[in-house]
């Protein structure tokens, strides 16, 4: 070999294969020797070279940078050198055809196998990066070896596939370069210049401290850890398995539960897997059993600052722009322990959660990925690796990406090869990370074919309904895309899907508020939707109820403001939705006026003891134990701030606040007339009602009956004056406790063991709501 010449790519097809024995030559199905030699790049993100699999001239060498973001990498200019640099030596690697399952790294008992999908690929070259060439193994600067496969040889089918022995059996980093078609118009997306993650990458590197703006354009890498012993669950451990009808879920995020100073935590766990262990009492108290977190797989939050744009301020908080299906989103690890640390700490949370009898939810988001759209593409993996089969394109259209997630992109849910790395990603998470379910983001996506027409039998939903491995799994629709499918009530289910209830939502905040004509709809609402999920085997816990989600306002700002001020989005005010059904209880924000602040703090409660006392599986948000506000922002997904953080400060300033939303959930855990495991008869309910068809009438009042006597009187005033109810008799060898009333201060407003004393009459307060309990005298 030439003193000063630079093999330039670690490949099977070399620089000229005269110059080399046949074992350097293409690869047959025996193991082969490498000795490999590459470029060693100068430190620094803008440093870094890419080696070309051909020279032309060897006295000119150019070396365009990979590391680079893509905006930048188009625009800058190719470096020439006279002369090629110095040549380093690496460890030989010895290689073999490999295996096309399972995709992803795996361990093979001779080396580590490589397998990726696609079917459209006409060049595919693994890179890896070892971790002694790296100058700390928490920096993917460092030499970049390639190994072009031959499709002769490592391609099964559409499956592409090396082993490589001697590898270190952690701190590897690789990516793909793949190259195919260039007809856009056939949906093609090929580009042989960028870095691409295999999307069976179990765990993902890049940069390690979240919102880190000095890394912005960091490249992210998938990397494996064969090293570590299994994680240790304990002799002890076991999975809550809470029925679906007695859970109450807290849906929040898993950064911004403690990223406020306010945690009173150290900074290094501030916004962590292990900051969510340190608070886990407040759940206890709070009383729920079941978090529903915000996307926990690998994003990147520093999306809007790939480019200049009106957005660029912001930094993603919530997630919803998933790189990897399979990663815990390794910048929630600790004092910025990457992803190994990640994956063992997001264990440890759901460890300690389950040992408090709390269960664990993902919100997962498989309709769009981070890869946006046409427009302004951010090329990260499955756009390079196979366009035209991991998303809907319009072939009818030139080829254009179609666009049901409202993101620029979807995914390209019920093709057969997409559906089983979905089902794969699911039950990874459940046999790895113990999850015990998933709640699916924008879930009409998933009952669209190719062309995105719906379908009346999706098969990725029937798949995930009837899976052996996800059968334990609570699987929660969000049952709406942005393409206008919307299928609360009918979304397809096989009897196992439950579904964000938005019909709930939307008719639960009328009628507390007091519009007209809404109280039919209140009182089904109440019983459980039985109008949208009686149909085959159903049940009210199908109906997931909640006012609140993350989008939209917190339960603060639902009584606080008549619109949306969104101005900090950047966007004009044209993002997040314009139907609130809010009502700011006479000033629009923040007010000294004592009326309008009791006025608030009742009708916070009033919706809180509707949700807590309707069948159906109750969902409340973080923060709202403590009126948490975000000004307004109905859509605060870009900001990082104490808009989305919870303020602890607060909670303990408002600790009356919290203590009734803790004791009516506590309430509703003990007393099973809330919680039905079917459909409410007759028999179980009446309903002091003989004006239905009022739509002036924004009163309701209704017992629910208890096999043993318990029953449960409920009264709910949407009216702005007092109105005087009769009370209906207690069941015998009973009498009347008044549990809740509304309009009572601390600590009167809720008594769990009840108030006697209640006569035959009761003046209930305009906007207010009453609960009284059946006791023995």
């Amino acid at each position: 070999m030439m003193k000063n010449m630079m093999v330039l790519s670690s490949s099977a097809t070399f620089i000229s294969s005269n110059f080399y024995p046949s074992f350097l030559l293409p690869f047959h199905h025996s193991s082969s020797v490498m000795g490999l030699k590459c470029c060693k790049r100068a430190s620094g993100e803008n440093s870094s070279h890419r080696f070309s699999s051909k020279i032309e001239d060897y006295g000119k060498i150019r070396f365009p940078d990979v590391y680079a973001p893509r905006a930048q990498q188009q625009q800058q200019q190719l470096i020439e050198e006279e002369a090629p640099p110095m040549t380093e030596v690496i460890p030989s690697l010895r290689v073999s055809p490999g295996q096309a399952h399972p995709l992803g790294a795996s361990e093979l008992e001779n080396g580590v196998n490589f397998a990726i999908f696609s079917q459209h690929a006409t060049s595919v070259t693994l890179c890896l990066q070892l971790p002694q060439s790296r100058e700390k193994l928490d920096t993917l600067h460092g030499e970049m070896i390639e190994l072009t496969l031959d499709p002769q040889v490592n391609r099964t089918g559409d499956i592409w596939h090396i082993c490589v022995e001697d590898l270190p059996r952690s701190n590897v980093l690789y990516g793909y370069y793949m190259d195919g078609p260039k007809d856009w118009s056939q949906g093609h997306r090929f580009d042989r210049s960028i870095l691409l993650i295999d999307p069976y990458a179990k765990l993902v590197e890049g940069r390690r401290v979240f919102g880190d703006l000095n890394n912005r354009g960091s490249q992210f890498l998938g990397t494996f850890d064969f090293d570590t012993l299994p994680f240790d669950w304990g002799d002890g451990y076991k999975l809550p398995n809470i029925p679906e009808k007695d859970l109450v879920i807290y849906e929040m995020n898993v950064r911004g539960f403690t990223a406020d100073e306010s945690s009173g935590l150290d900074p290094s766990i501030r916004g962590s897997y292990l900051g969510v262990i340190e608070k886990i009492p407040h759940l206890l108290e709070l009383g729920i059993n079941a978090v529903e977190l915000l996307p926990a797989f690998e994003f990147d939050e520093l999306e809007f600052q790939r480019r200049r744009n009106p957005r660029d301020h912001m930094i993603n908080t919530w997630g919803y722009s998933t790189i990897n299906f399979f990663a815990p989103m390794s910048r929630y690890a600790s004092a910025g322990g990457g992803p190994v640390s990640a994956s063992r700490e997001f264990k440890e949370m759901v460890k300690a959660l389950h040992g408090a009898g709390i269960e664990v939810i993902l919100d997962v988001v498989y309709n769009h990925t981070n890869e946006a759209d046409d427009e302004n593409p951010y090329t990260t993996s499955f756009r390079g690796i196979d366009n035209k089969i991991y998303y809907m394109v319009d072939l009818n259209n030139g080829g254009q990406l179609l666009n049901f997630s409202g993101c620029g992109n979807t995914f390209n849910c019920n093709h057969p090869v997409v559906m089983e790395f979905i089902l794969d990603s699911l039950r990874h998470w459940v046999t790895e990370y113990h999850i015990d379910g998933f709640r699916f983001d924008l879930a009409s996506v998933l009952c669209r074919g190719a062309d995105g027409s719906p379908l009346n039998a999706p098969p990725l939903v029937r798949a995930i309904a009837k899976d052996s491995i996800l059968s334990r799994c609570k699987i929660i629709a969000e049952p709406w895309d942005c393409g206008g499918l919307y299928l609360v009530g009918s979304f397809p289910n096989w009897d196992r899907w439950a579904e964000w209830n938005g019909v709930y939502r939307d008719d639960v905040r009328k009628f507390i508020k007091g519009d007209a004509g809404m109280k039919g709809s209140f009182a089904s609402r109440m019983a459980g939707s039985a109008d949208l999920y009686r149909v085959n085997k159903r049940k009210p816990c199908h109906s997931i109820n909640f006012v609140i989600a993350h989008d939209g306002f917190t339960l603060y700002d639902l009584v606080s403001y008549n619109t949306k001020h969104n101005d900090a989005n950047g966007e004009g005010g044209n993002d997040g939705s314009n139907d609130n059904f809010s009502w700011n209880c006479g000033a629009e924000g923040e007010t000294a006026d004592p009326k309008i602040q009791a006025l608030r703090s009742r009708q916070m409660k009033n919706f809180h003891l509707a949700l807590m006392a309707s069948q159906g599986v109750p969902m409340m948000l973080m923060g709202d134990e403590y009126g948490h506000t975000r000004y307004g922002n109905n859509n605060s997904y870009g900001h990082d701030t104490a808009i989305n953080h919870f303020q602890w400060g607060h909670l303990e300033a408002k600790n009356d606040h919290f203590r009734f939303f803790s004791e009516l959930i506590k309430f509703r855990n003990r007393h099973h007339v809330f919680r039905r495991e079917n459909f409410i008869g007759k028999s179980q309910v009446t309903w002091h009602e003989d004006n239905w068809d009022n739509a002036e009438s924004k009163f309701l009042a209704f017992t629910l009956h208890d096999e043993n006597g318990d029953d449960v009187y409920l009264v709910f005033n949407a009216h702005d004056y007092f109105v005087k109810v009769g009370i209906p008799s207690p069941p015998q060898k009973r009498q009347w406790f008044r549990v809740v009333d509304t309009n009572l201060e601390s600590p009167d407003d809720v008594v769990l063991e009840g108030v006697p004393g209640i006569g035959t009459r009761y003046n209930v307060a305009p906007y207010s709501s009453v609960l009284l309990k059946a006791k023995k005298k």
